[in-house]
């Protein structure tokens, strides 16, 4: 169990490092822009290599690096890829309206939280 959350740790480290990496270098290239072009690059790349990931991994008998590759570094790079993976497993698995609700609630009621916690920090650090 501590050298998977090890792995994890490790792999977090890298990925969020590569995010950072990655958003300083678009900016560079872009200037300031007010659409976050970095953080939308960064997801869909995620996503897609989360993709190749999975599928690879089964192919090659590499499941055992998951919890480096697909929690720690794809994790660290992006959260979103793994709320990719979740909503088409869901899809897969036939359930479109689970799906549905996962992605509506994921998106809506994460904004919610982050206005709620935007407003009560606010109120007490005024």
């Amino acid at each position: 169990m501590l050298t998977a959350v090890s792995y994890v740790a490790l792999g977090g480290a890298i990925g969020a490092s590569c995010r950072y990496l990655i958003g300083i270098a678009i900016t560079r290239l872009t200037g300031p822009v007010e659409f976050p072009v970095a953080i939308i690059l960064v997801n869909i790349l995620g996503s897609f290599l989360m993709g190749v990931f999975v599928v690879a991994s089964a192919q090659k008998g590499l499941t055992h690096l998951s919890p480096f590759v697909m929690t720690g570094l794809l994790g660290g790079f992006t959260t979103f890829s793994a709320f990719s993976m979740e909503t088409v497993t869901l899809i897969e698995r036939g359930q479109l309206g689970s799906a549905a609700a996962y992605v509506g609630l994921s998106v809506v009621v994460s904004i919610a939280a982050l206005i709620l916690g935007l407003w009560i920090a606010r109120g007490v650090f005024a």
